[in-house]
């Protein structure tokens, strides 16, 4: 698959050649799917918890004697329908985690990099190298990129100036590549690969 390669101003500096196995494969949107639900079910913590009647404290006592007052009959004060009782089918702890095997992660991700490219919300610049750490510099320096209010940013080696830079810029977001996921490529509307990040991608999931 050739690719246009960009220089930070938006020019075509050059072409490269990514492989057709991992950057132009039919994107599988049953395997994104399953990929998804895995990956949102895993960031639920699972610790909303409630006691119940058997958990709370008290209640040791019935409350008044079962006939013969006129009032309704109850045996403990920590009944559910009782202020300070226990909590009748409340939210439990609980954990929310579910897997894929590597080789289901491994096609999640090909096809993701592929969807990106097919949707051409993905641009491929030769180098992001950012002289100062000031908002206003990187602004004018990716002004040309930067064409998208929600963009991710994937770069091999960190930028320092860069990643200071983009702290205070809404929407712009940065991810290294050996820490990248189909949920970071399908959620943000444009996606920016420094050209090492791309051969990286290309040598991790390449078949």
């Amino acid at each position: 698959m050739k690719v246009d390669v960009l220089d930070i101003k938006g020019n075509k500096v050059k072409d490269i050649n990514l492989s057709d196995t991992v950057f132009k494969v039919v994107p599988n949107k049953e395997i994104l799917g399953q990929y998804l639900r895995v990956y949102l079910s895993n960031q639920r913590q699972g610790t909303s918890h409630t006691k119940t009647r058997a958990e709370v404290s008290g209640g040791g006592k019935k409350p008044w004697r079962q006939k013969g007052t006129g009032r309704a009959r109850h045996g403990s004060t920590r009944s559910p329908i009782w202020v300070g009782g226990g909590t009748a089918h409340g939210p439990r702890a609980k954990s929310w985690s579910l897997s894929l095997s590597k080789e289901q992660r491994r096609a999640a991700m090909r096809s993701a990099i592929s969807q990106v490219f097919v949707d051409k919300k993905a641009v491929v610049v030769d180098e992001i190298k950012i002289d100062s750490p000031k908002t206003k510099d990187v602004l004018d320096a990716l002004a040309s990129l930067l064409s998208c209010a929600d963009t991710l940013i994937v770069w091999k080696e960190k930028d320092e100036n860069l990643f200071r830079g983009c702290g205070n810029i809404p929407n712009v977001y940065l991810q290294g590549a050996d820490n990248l996921n189909v949920y970071d490529l399908l959620k943000h509307k444009k996606i920016i690969l420094v050209e090492d990040a791309a051969k990286y991608l290309e040598g991790k999931y390449k078949k």
